[in-house]
């Protein structure tokens, strides 16, 4: 008996810029693509974002605040999902830039709401045509059938990784 993971088929072994799949992840070629794209994509953003003065992850703040109005930063902090002491960061952050206000629930004074700040609404015009030029760099080779085809193939993905409630509050609907 070996200790080495039987693989099914592998799907190829090239990269794109002719790199070859390291060794390690010849099981799981398209968990290593989907790794490297994520990487990508998030650098992209990134480099959009800093123009308008954010952090990657702070949009998704904005989101949630732009979406709903004011809220708990507990509700928040469910809302995306992360680590609390990340949101606090990230919260501190886009308050010193101006574009949220972070103040006592008049309702239980132990509890913080968050809400935008006029700054930051001006910002949401700003991400919204920075996520309109994120999604056009990162689908630029496909046309509109395959680009439908593309998100209806990764909501069946997450799907599939969606393992426990609080891992689904966000997937995507996948019609079959």
């Amino acid at each position: 008996m070996t200790d080495e993971p039987a693989c099914s088929e592998q799907l190829g072994s090239e990269q794109p810029c002719g790199e070859q799949l390291p060794e390690v992840a010849r099981c799981g070629p398209v968990s290593h693509a989907l790794s490297r794209v994520a990487r990508l994509h998030r650098i992209t953003a990134g480099k959009l974002l800093r123009g308008l003065g954010l952090y990657p992850g702070q949009e998704f703040l904005m989101m949630h605040l732009w979406d709903k109005g004011p809220v708990r930063q507990s509700e928040l902090i469910k809302a995306v999902d992360l680590d609390p002491s990340t949101v606090t960061k990230m919260l501190q952050r886009l308050e010193q830039a101006g574009h949220v206000r972070r103040s006592p629930d008049p309702g239980d004074r132990r509890a913080v709401l968050v809400e935008p700040t006029e700054a930051g609404c001006g910002l949401l015009g700003d991400v919204q045509h920075a996520w309109g030029d994120l999604e056009d760099h990162t689908l630029r080779g496909l046309d509109e059938q395959e680009r439908a085809e593309f998100l209806r193939l990764l909501a069946k993905v997450e799907a599939s990784l969606c393992t426990e409630a609080a891992d689904c509050r966000t997937a995507v609907r996948v019609e079959e």
